[in-house]
């Protein structure tokens, strides 16, 4: 039996896109981050945000990562989560690590949104490569041509 107490929801933007790590038994963990906003504004008028960071797992029968395909950097979503405090001891001493476990996500921006940023990414990683690639070349093209004949070549007998 859960409790419906020990339950929240997120809601913030993806710091960067999902890490999904596969376990022996085929199921899934995918970690990310959610930029999310304070309910109050500090001295200077200004609203801070918290990184919080959530795991979700994936069932082995669930056919590829299920909503967790879809998220990427900087969409607005809001995550349904449970706490759960992991125990465990390191070096001797006792460790108390508090996790954010994701039951289910939702996208608050329409699909239009989400696909045009992830193609202004995709086009500004091209344009960077290409940059990069228009670097080296002059590089390798200045690089002198090394001759393959050497005073071992010119002793074999077999020439």
């Amino acid at each position: 039996m859960s409790n419906p107490r020990n339950n929240g929801q997120l809601i913030g933007r993806l710091a960067n896109d999902p890490k999904v790590f596969e376990n022996k038994d085929g199921s899934k963990k995918v970690l990310f981050t959610v930029f999310t906003d304070r309910a109050y504004t500090n001295a200077q008028n200004q609203r801070d945000s918290d990184a919080v960071p959530v795991e979700a797992f994936v069932r082995a029968q669930t056919q590829g990562l299920g909503p967790y395909a879809n998220i990427h950097k900087g969409d607005l979503v809001a995550v349904g989560f449970t706490l759960r405090m992991d125990r465990y001891s390191k070096n001797g001493e006792p460790v108390f690590d508090l996790k954010v476990i994701s039951e289910d996500i939702t996208f608050l921006e329409p699909r239009s949104v989400t696909q045009a940023r992830l193609n202004e990414r995709v086009q500004n990683a091209e344009a960077q490569n290409q940059a990069l690639q228009a670097q080296a070349a002059p590089v390798a093209a200045a690089a002198p041509a090394v001759a393959h004949a050497s005073a071992v070549d010119e002793q074999l007998p077999f020439g």
